[in-house]
């Protein structure tokens, strides 16, 4: 693993800073900037090697041994950085939420568009079984987002389960994992408990920060079981079957979109922890059929940016790619 100075560590908790403000938005993947920039592979490998070994090692040849020989300096600049952008963005994404839904979600949906695009360009051969596949995974998707809440996003068990399946966003580029957390219909609760902490700190509220924190926590925990358990699932995956999986990835992103769609009507409300009543159940529907004004026009410019901004994103990945080969 690279030796680095003070100053090297503040530019890796820089680049954490960019992947959190990615993992918050659906589409965006923080493992797509963490490719572009470089640390990626490392990333991937640093996680790979954390086991028991480290206790060992603490044992007899003390803690700053077992702390180098890991690599953990790196996860910390990293993590810092990741936790500072999502604390700090979280906040705004909730507020804009509530105030500019439609343009929200019409930025969120052309994300998604864009990000359909970009891992289904990977697909290098549509065979039969990848067709099937799609298909099926679309179909399956589309009835996730249709279907009742298996249970409240607030729930521990609930949170457990969004951490460990999102956390696929960390191992692979071009998969969002606020994407995964919308297809769960956790998204916005989890940002919620975010916004939650940040308040609870900045207003030093103690209750609001302790039971903000132990929702995260429970989320950080399947977050963790997930990534040691995903890392090494998708990239036996990636190695031997690249086009089935692809054509899953791309077929949950298709049928997600539903998820997304700016246009809703609530069909079923809950209340959530502040005892507010916020929308449970919702279908999509058509602009001219929505209560208010629909806001198309805002809508068209707003997923075409979101389009857009995928779009440059994989050109500079794509550029990264060559100057890597070319070197």
């Amino acid at each position: 693993m690279p030796q680095r100075n003070f100053f090297q560590y503040l530019t890796v908790t820089a680049k954490g800073l960019a992947m959190g403000a990615a993992d918050v938005v659906p589409g965006v993947s923080g493992g797509t900037i963490a490719f572009i920039s470089g640390i990626y592979e490392e990333l991937i490998e640093t996680i790979h090697n954390i086991d028991f070994g480290f206790f060992k090692i603490w044992k007899k040849e003390g803690f700053l041994k077992a702390w180098k020989d890991y690599n953990l300096s790196f996860l910390l600049a990293l993590f810092s950085g990741i936790f500072i952008s999502i604390i700090s963005l979280a906040k705004l994404i909730t507020w804009l939420l509530e105030v500019y839904p439609i343009m929200v979600w019409s930025f969120f949906f052309g994300l998604v568009i864009a990000s359909i695009v970009y891992v289904g360009r990977q697909i290098t051969s549509w065979r039969v079984s990848v067709v099937v596949v799609l298909t099926i995974a679309s179909f399956l998707s589309y009835l996730i987002t249709i279907a009742d809440p298996i249970g409240s996003p607030e729930s521990t068990w609930f949170l457990f389960l969004a951490g460990f399946v999102a956390i696929i966003a960390m191992i692979l580029p071009g998969i969002s994992g606020a994407f995964i957390l919308l297809l769960l219909g956790a998204y916005t609760t989890v940002i919620g408990i975010v916004t939650q902490l940040s308040e609870g700190i900045t207003t030093l509220n103690s209750s609001l920060f302790l039971s903000a924190f132990g929702k995260l926590l429970i989320f950080a925990i399947g977050a963790i079981l997930g990534l040691k358990m995903f890392s090494r699932i998708l990239n036996w995956m990636f190695k031997h079957h690249k086009n089935l999986t692809l054509a899953v990835l791309t077929g949950f992103m298709v049928g997600a979109l539903n998820k997304i769609w700016p246009w809703k009507e609530v069909l079923q409300y809950r209340m959530n922890h502040a005892g507010a009543k916020i929308p449970f159940i919702e279908r999509s529907i058509l602009p001219q059929n929505y209560e208010g004004n629909p806001q198309v026009l805002y809508a068209v410019i707003f997923a075409t940016i979101g389009f857009l901004t995928i779009f440059l994103l994989e050109r500079i990945a794509v550029k990264k790619v060559a100057a890597n080969s070319d070197s």
